[in-house]
């Protein structure tokens, strides 16, 4: 629960701090599989890696940035301008919409980002996918509380050049030990406010965002480190919790050996 990924969770996370497949570029609804073709990484990698979405500059009525439907300057490719709509639930108003490819790609443009117009629809599609897997992470935490069919999110804040504490103990790990833990930081942070309805109790969840191993075939995989915060001695234990049964759980299956074998 604590870490998961687009895929089957890698046991680490990869040392490629990118989110964007250099390499890869989907041809359909699936974000995960990509076909090869070459082309000039979105991502400007002289900057820190963070989210290219302006989180500070929220609308205070629907609590999301406010960004232009208007083609940029010098645009030359088409973008379409719907915004889809996620699963996640608002606080007592439907449902949470995210960025059209224009909106993101304006949200590139602003930020300096020169990004290649036909990579924003494979962009989005990935930044969409990564916060549907965030939101189940945080459901099955929730299940904990029997909070998980009533939870909705109520706001939230992209904080990617501000290191969560378990991200710079994990850093410090790949510094002792790079062969058994990353290097690499995350290349995006958010922390998510939820709001419980049956007792109207708001908790905070940090989500750290990962490149991780590619599978073979080349698709690339995304890892997810989805946790309460913290800041009250419920979060805590269920931290500890977790943490426990995860240990169990894998110290059974070493136990159990490989398939066909026996103990005496």
């Amino acid at each position: 629960m604590g870490q998961a990924a687009s895929q089957a969770a890698p046991s680490q996370v990869s040392s490629s701090g990118c989110p964007i497949p250099h390499e890869q570029r989907a041809t359909n609804s699936n974000p995960t599989k990509q076909n090869s073709e070459r082309g000039q990484c979105p991502i400007d990698h002289s900057k820190p890696a963070q989210c290219p979405i302006d989180h500070e500059s929220i609308n205070p009525l629907n609590q999301m940035p406010s960004l232009a439907q208007t083609p940029a300057q010098n645009q030359s490719v088409q973008l379409p301008t719907q915004r889809t709509e996620s699963s996640i639930p608002r606080d007592g108003s439907g449902k949470w919409e995210y960025p059209s490819p224009q909106q993101f790609y304006n949200a590139l443009v602003r930020k300096g980002w020169e990004t290649p117009e036909e990579h924003v629809e494979t962009m989005v599609e990935i930044h969409n996918f990564l916060n549907e897997e965030a939101w189940e992470e945080v459901l099955k935490w929730e299940k904990r509380h029997n909070s998980a069919e009533d939870l909705a999110l109520t706001r939230f804040k992209g904080r990617p050049g501000d290191l969560s504490p378990k991200a710079r103990i994990l850093l410090f790990a790949g510094w002792l030990l790079p062969s058994r833990f990353n290097s690499e930081p995350p290349f995006d942070r958010h922390d998510w406010i939820v709001r419980r309805s049956k007792t109207g109790e708001e908790v905070r969840y940090v989500i750290d965002y990962y490149s991780a191993p590619p599978e073979p075939d080349g698709s690339p995989v995304f890892s997810l480190d989805v946790r309460p915060a913290i800041d009250n001695f419920a979060s805590m234990k269920d931290r500890i919790a977790v943490a426990t049964e995860e240990v169990w759980a894998n110290f059974r299956d070493k136990s159990k050996g490989p398939p066909g074998s026996s103990t005496q």
